[in-house]
């Protein structure tokens, strides 16, 4: 599991570990990974194996699969969560910013997908979680590179899930709206309209989120009001759908 030190990361790795599952967690915070991996040896009593990794570096997600059959461990459920958004305008924005965005909501992702889901074929079985986003279904003027970054993950996991069908691993979109974890902090979203209102918990989102990984769904969508609005920005006008998104993130 990446990104898996708090958040949605996080709470998806306790749902795994609640049900007795061992887990391989990677981030770049080798502190706050130990702290998780002594919280669920203790509490779950499962096994946790910690890689620290920066997934941006050159090779990286060649090196953690490396180092994951060096261990002599085998993936059967991988959970891509690492990942960040940024606000302001595209004009305005710094590029590596977007540059480093691209490469680990959308690079390391395929990457990551491409590496082991061929352990996963070979055993025929396994699943695969990626974590997307509301964003993923309209565009996103003052987030622009994420909302697209976002609709790519969803389009590919898509995409994956058919042509994996029969084989014996599941491919599933998580799509949650706006989630009380660091991301809203990091991503200068804290004044926005967007993070001023009901807020899911990242607690929910993964619960929803695992149930759905494990019973082979395609897309899921935590909340009614998620599942509205997912719908709504695939049925109005395309320009309706992106200068409401705009107004409800736009920081005045």
């Amino acid at each position: 599991m990446t990104g898996a030190s708090m958040g949605i990361g996080l709470e998806l790795a306790r749902e795994h570990a609640k049900r007795g599952g061992d887990l391989i967690l990677v981030a770049r915070s080798n502190g706050l990974l130990n702290e998780v991996k002594n919280e669920f040896e203790t509490t779950y009593k499962v096994k946790v194996y910690v890689i620290v990794k920066d997934l941006l570096q050159a090779c990286a997600v060649q090196e953690l699969y490396q180092e994951v059959k060096d261990k002599g461990l085998s993936v059967e459920f991988l959970i891509n969560n690492a990942g960040f958004g940024n606000y302001g305008f595209f004009s305005d924005t710094p590029l590596k910013t977007e540059e480093d965005m691209i490469g680990l909501n959308i690079t390391v992702l395929t990457q990551l997908c491409k590496v082991f889901i061929q352990d996963m074929l070979q055993q025929k079985r396994g699943a695969i979680l990626n974590v997307a986003s509301l964003a993923a279904f309209q565009a996103g003027p003052t987030m622009a590179v994420y909302f697209a970054s976002k609709a790519y993950v969803l389009s590919f996991s898509e995409a994956l899930s058919n042509e994996l069908k029969g084989k014996g691993v599941s491919v599933t979109a998580l799509c949650p709206g706006p989630t009380q974890s660091n991301f809203s902090n990091r991503a200068n979203l804290l004044n926005s309209p967007l993070f001023n209102s009901h807020i899911d918990s990242a607690e929910f989102v993964a619960k929803v989120g695992y149930k759905g990984m494990m019973n082979g769904r395609r897309i899921v969508i935590p909340g009614f009001k998620n599942k509205v609005l997912a719908f709504a920005s695939q049925i109005a006008p395309r320009h309706w759908a992106t200068a409401i998104s705009r107004k409800m993130q736009e920081i005045k």
